[in-house]
C-alpha cells in the first residue's frame, strides 16, 4: 500500500509542478506591475493576485482550504502574525489568505529562482541569517513595514518543524519586534500542510484538506518581557494545535 501511495504521490507531484509553473507564468506579469504601485496599496494588490492564483492552484491539486478567524483582524489595525511552520506549503497559504496587505520574513535562498524569485521578493523581507548586517537590516525593514500599515507574518520556529513535537522552540525575534513596535500579535495555526508536502519525502504531493486558523489577538502592551510574551503565545498555539489537529 505504501509503495502504491508513494507512486501516486510522485505522479501527483508532477501534476502539481505543471500546474504551479503554468499558473506562475501567467500571474508573474501582473505581479511585476504591482512594483509600480507604492507602499500598502501595491502590496495589497499583490496579495489579491496571489490569492486568486493559490485558489486555482489548490483546487487543481485537490487541496481545499478552510480559513477560520478572519474576523479577528480589525480594520485600521496592523498586526504581527506568528505562524507554525511544517512545510513548504505554509508561505503560499499565509501570504495570500492573511486579511490585508502583509509581508513575510524569509530567507534569501529562493530569491534568485527565475520568475518565482520576483514573486518571492515582492511578498517578503529577505534575510541572510548568517550575516549580522542582513539580520539588523531586516529588523529595521520590518519596523518600517509595520509603520506603513502592512502586517508582518513571522515563523518563530525559524525553520520547518522536523520533530514529532507540535511546535519547535520559538526564537525571540517576533516578540521583540512586537514589544518594540507595540503591535498586537495574532497567532496562526496551519493544519495538514505536512501531509500534503512532507518535509522528509522528495518529490511527493498528496491531496488533503488544509486549514488556516487565526486566533484572538494578544495585546502586546500587557507585556514588558519578551520571554513572557513568547511563552504565552507558544502555549496558546501548542494547546490549540494539539486540540484541533487531525488524528
Amino acid at each position: 500500500m505504501n509503495v502504491f501511495k508513494n507512486t501516486l504521490a510522485r505522479l501527483w507531484a508532477f501534476w502539481g509542478i505543471i500546474v504551479f509553473i503554468t499558473t506562475m507564468l501567467i500571474v508573474v506579469w501582473p505581479i511585476l506591475f504591482t512594483f509600480l504601485i507604492k507602499n500598502q496599496k501595491g502590496i495589497e494588490v499583490f496579495r489579491r493576485i496571489c490569492k486568486i492564483w493559490m485558489q486555482v492552484f489548490l483546487t487543481a491539486i485537490g487541496c481545499p482550504l478552510k480559513v477560520v478567524g478572519k474576523d479577528y483582524f480589525k480594520k485600521g489595525e496592523v498586526y504581527i502574525i506568528v505562524s507554525n511552520h511544517n512545510s513548504l506549503m505554509d508561505i503560499p497559504l499565509t501570504t495570500p489568505f492573511i486579511p490585508g496587505a502583509n509581508k513575510t520574513i524569509a530567507k534569501t535562498s529562493f530569491a534568485n529562482i527565475p520568475f518565482f524569485g520576483w514573486i518571492y521578493r515582492r511578498g517578503s523581507i529577505l534575510v541572510n541569517r548568517n550575516d549580522a548586517q542582513s539580520r539588523t537590516k531586516s529588523i529595521e525593514d520590518m519596523k518600517t513595514t509595520l509603520r506603513n500599515g502592512v502586517h508582518m507574518c513571522i515563523y518563530p520556529e525559524g525553520s520547518r518543524n522536523r520533530t514529532n513535537e507540535p511546535l519547535k522552540k520559538f526564537y525571540d525575534g517576533a516578540f521583540k519586534l512586537a514589544i518594540d513596535t507595540q503591535k498586537n500579535i495574532i497567532p496562526c495555526l496551519l493544519f495538514n500542510t505536512k501531509k500534503v508536502l512532507p518535509i522528509n519525502k522528495f518529490f511527493y504531493l498528496w491531496p488533503n484538506r488544509l486549514e488556516l486558523h487565526f486566533l484572538p489577538p494578544l495585546k502586546t502592551s500587557d507585556y514588558t518581557s519578551i520571554d513572557a510574551l513568547k511563552e504565552t503565545v507558544y502555549q496558546i498555539m501548542k494547546d490549540y494545535y494539539v486540540n484541533h489537529k487531525e488524528q
